[in-house]
């Protein structure tokens, strides 16, 4: 149980440090955006398999901490990470998790998380939104996650066998 709360206290705040040093501006967005914390939700789930109501409420402080830390929005986040907890575990129930699915789940949450975005946008029109804006930024964030991904992939399978009960191939 401490190897996935570790990651995600590492992840929460890598990521609030990393918005420090990339450009976070409509139209000049760094291909290194980061969504590291979402990112360690996928990587995490397998701790969680047999105590999913544990990782459904990780998922939602999770969110809540993001919220008092980076956007200052109440329950915003907390919300959007409990959705994105329950894709992650229909991705994991349907689809057995190696190295490629690892990395299409990461994109598919992405994706997820910035669509529930746009489409909260569009409902209380709080900027302009279009689907080229969606697209830039989901395209601007693939990169440093996918990486950053992979690499606490391989981090988590080269754990010794007592601090996991992960079953990746």
């Amino acid at each position: 149980m401490i190897v996935p709360i570790v990651i995600l206290v590492v992840s929460f705040f890598l990521d609030g440090i990393l918005s420090n040093f990339f450009p976070y501006i409509v139209g000049d967005l760094s291909l290194f955006t980061p969504m590291i914390t979402i990112v360690s939700f996928v990587i995490i789930y397998p701790f969680f398999v047999k105590r999913k109501s544990i990782y459904f409420l990780c998922c939602f402080i999770t969110g809540l901490f993001y919220d008092f830390m980076y956007t200052n929005l109440l329950f915003y986040n907390a919300i959007l990470f409990l959705i994105l907890g329950f894709v992650i575990f229909i991705l994991y129930k349907y689809i057995q998790p190696n190295w490629f699915t690892i990395l299409l789940f990461i994109v598919l949450v992405i994706v997820s998380y910035e669509c529930l975005n746009a489409i909260i946008i569009l409902i209380f029109q709080l900027v302009p939104m279009t689907f080229s804006r969606l697209i830039y930024k989901i395209s601007h964030s693939l990169l440093l996650n996918l990486i950053y991904g992979e690499i606490l992939y391989l981090i988590v399978l080269l754990l010794p066998k007592r601090f996991k009960r992960i079953s990746i191939n």
